[in-house]
């Protein structure tokens, strides 16, 4: 299943288009996407039933009009130096707990979005981004994906001069501005991908490939990222975490690159789509 915020509506997207679910249910869902989330398992019982093929209405999908899939988490959790590679890059060995941060929920934007650069250095971050669909809290490995409502991509992009200035990172500071949390296409529920624990993942800025690689060389895959935070901070459905970055970014390369006026990010991941971002 995968499931869009067209035009700040809840739709299913299918073969033909998106339907729109508060008009297919009857109004047992409504509108709003972020409003799935609060039953989330009565949702996936309806849509695995709703036969798509007798909608009454199919909408075309205008990726101009796609909003982020989960437009309003209550909590967006963010993990550093998640792959080898980029650990290594990043000068850090790897770390016997993942780094974890935030960023702030009024960063989230959606597909096409158009973001404004501030002064600095803005770095890319290609992500693949875990919803939840069912309260966690100290769940263990077996049981960590029954919690996960979907996967979709997101950038963590990034201001390096405000993340790395003063004697600590600003971590979640610099990497707030408006619209540095693209996220997107769509959610795509875990049961809809070949292996959901090994999917390719890659980000290229203006034509020209930044990053490549595996979700399965995370050093923390999804169940363990669930594992470890949730032994903490109880995960609330809505709820997103941005799961770490490969290598391949700009602020260590040689020399530094760095995304300027009218550069596209296109970010990929196997059997999600692509999440295309602008700036300005």
């Amino acid at each position: 299943m995968r499931v869009a915020n067209l035009a700040g509506r809840a739709v299913l997207v299918t073969d033909g288009g998106a339907t729109d679910v508060a008009e297919a249910s009857g109004g047992r869902f409504g509108s709003d996407p972020q409003s799935l989330f609060d039953d989330w398992g009565a949702f996936v019982a309806w849509a695995a039933a709703f036969d798509a093929s007798a909608a009454s209405a199919t909408m075309t999908i205008d990726p101009g009009q796609l909003g982020a899939p989960v437009p309003r988490p209550r909590q967006v959790f963010a993990i550093g130096l998640n792959y080898a590679e980029h650990a290594a890059e990043a000068g850090y060995p790897p770390d016997s707990m993942p780094v974890t941060f935030t960023k702030f929920p009024s960063s989230i934007v959606g597909q096409d979005a158009v973001v404004e650069l501030p002064e600095g250095n803005v770095d890319w971050e290609v992500e693949l981004v875990v919803v939840i669909g069912r309260e966690a809290h100290r769940v263990d490995r077996e049981s960590a994906w029954d919690h996960v409502a979907g996967l979709t991509i997101g950038q963590d992009l990034s201001e390096r001069i405000t993340q790395l200035q003063g004697s600590a990172p600003q971590f979640s500071l610099g990497k707030s501005f408006p619209g540095f949390g693209p996220t997107g296409p769509w959610l795509v529920t875990p049961g809809e991908l070949a292996d959901r624990d090994d999917l390719a993942i890659a980000c290229r800025l203006s034509g020209e490939v930044m990053q490549s690689s595996r979700t399965s060389m995370m050093l923390y895959d999804v169940p363990e990222l669930l594992v470890r935070i949730s032994a903490v901070c109880p995960l609330l459905p809505g709820d997103i975490i941005f799961s770490g970055t490969p290598s391949g970014i700009g602020n260590r390369r040689t020399p530094p690159r760095f995304i300027g006026p009218e550069d596209v990010l296109v970010s990929e991941i196997e059997g999600i789509g692509t999440l295309t971002t602008r700036f300005f």
